[in-house]
């Protein structure tokens, strides 16, 4: 089969998903990007001419548009498809989903919309794209959701229930693992962007509550973003600089290593200020692939891989004393962290390897091509969506 998959930027380093996507369906897949910009590119070259006169006929089409991407991504597109012709297109996000409808409205291709996590919660979005994704759910033949709120939030906006399919991420199993819990130092572990969804300043605090009465405890925390700063101001106005390690932006070898080193994985995702929500984060499932227990929140799809109690601990959103004290008792109970540990990677490997999810989407592009219903994820036992 020929697919086409369309995305926003061209390997972004935290859009793993995207990368397995494009490298691991088995499919001939030719992979645009640049949609958001207007410039639709394949590699590194621009797909429509960039001759003045062509640009400056793009420019009028753009001018007597209410939509200034709408005609040029749509003209980019068809493009792409006559010359590669596809038999289904793969759209990453909801937002590239809306720039690419038309196109394949117009060749009669079966689109795939894949949402990931802000395109199906943050509120300015779903403001803006109203009217635009009542029309995607029509012309759409699947839509994806990464976790069971997704797929229910996204049902609530319109979206056909029979249309709306499960398929969380998948790690690489053989690449994550050896993490021995009741082995480590007391030492916790926080990847992710430094952005507001995830709260590093809560994790923050939650650790601080922990070092009063822990001293030994430590905190080492992976990644980047705009709340850096504000995170490093508070751990030095609660005098954490001995406790707390800022890492900074990380290669995958080194996430892994810190993984079979750490005790636990904290992470306190919340619904951001503007409606921002996750959709699964993936290094929620690269800990339970190591072997590590998660101190996390019932947040979005979070549930869906940590089983409270059975391969981690949950907190409600905010619920910072509640997340020290779970914390603490990972400290306390080392054996329990190991208990946790293994059974999240057993729940790893069950139902979220990258195997397991690149078979479900594959699944649910060859149902889409061939009109045929769409598969139910049910593999899943406690976290099984509810069948169409």
């Amino acid at each position: 089969m020929k697919l086409c998959i369309l995305q926003p930027a061209l390997n972004a380093v935290s859009e793993t998903f995207i990368r397995a996507h494009a490298e691991r369906l088995p499919a001939r897949v030719t992979v645009a990007h640049g949609l958001n910009s207007g410039r639709v590119c394949v590699g590194e070259k621009p797909v429509l001419s960039q001759t003045l006169p062509s640009r400056a006929l793009r420019k009028l089409g753009r001018m007597l548009t209410r939509r200034p991407w709408s005609w040029e991504t749509t003209a980019a597109l068809l493009a792409v498809f006559r010359r590669y012709r596809p038999q289904a297109v793969l759209a990453e996000y909801g937002t590239t989903g809306v720039r690419a409808m038309e196109a394949c409205r117009l060749r009669r291709i079966p689109l795939i919309v894949h949402f990931h996590g802000f395109d199906a919660s943050k509120k300015s979005y779903l403001e803006e794209y109203r009217e635009a994704y009542c029309r995607l759910f029509q012309e759409a033949a699947a839509i994806v959701a990464v976790s069971q709120a997704m797929r229910r939030k996204l049902i609530s906006l319109g979206a056909a229930p029979e249309k709306v399919r499960y398929c969380p991420y998948g790690v690489d199993c053989e690449q994550f693992g050896g993490a021995t819990p009741s082995d480590r130092l007391p030492v916790f572990l926080a990847v992710g962007r430094f952005v507001e969804k995830k709260a590093p300043n809560l994790t923050l605090l939650a650790f601080a509550e922990v070092y009063r009465s822990r001293p030994e405890a430590r905190l080492r925390m992976i990644g980047e973003g705009p709340l850096l700063g504000p995170c490093r101001n508070i751990a030095e106005s609660l005098r954490l600089n001995d406790a707390v390690t800022f890492l900074g932006a990380q290669p995958h070898q080194m996430v892994e290593h810190e993984m079979r080193s750490a005790r636990a994985f904290v992470q306190h995702s919340l619904e951001a200020s503007d409606g921002d929500c996750e959709g699964t984060p993936v290094a929620i499932l690269e800990a339970g692939a190591s072997g590590l227990p998660a101190v996390a929140t019932w947040h979005a799809g979070i549930p869906d891989v940590v089983i409270d109690e059975e391969t981690g601990l949950l907190v409600d959103e905010r619920d910072v004393a509640g997340m020290a004290m779970r914390m603490r008792r990972l400290l306390d109970e080392p054996d329990l962290a190991t208990r946790l540990g293994r059974a999240a990677r057993t729940r790893i490997e069950r139902h979220f390897s990258m195997e397991e999810s690149i078979g479900r989407l594959w699944n649910i592009i060859e149902a889409a091509v061939q009109g045929a219903p769409l598969p139910v994820c049910n593999n899943l036992d406690s976290t099984e969506p509810t069948t169409t």
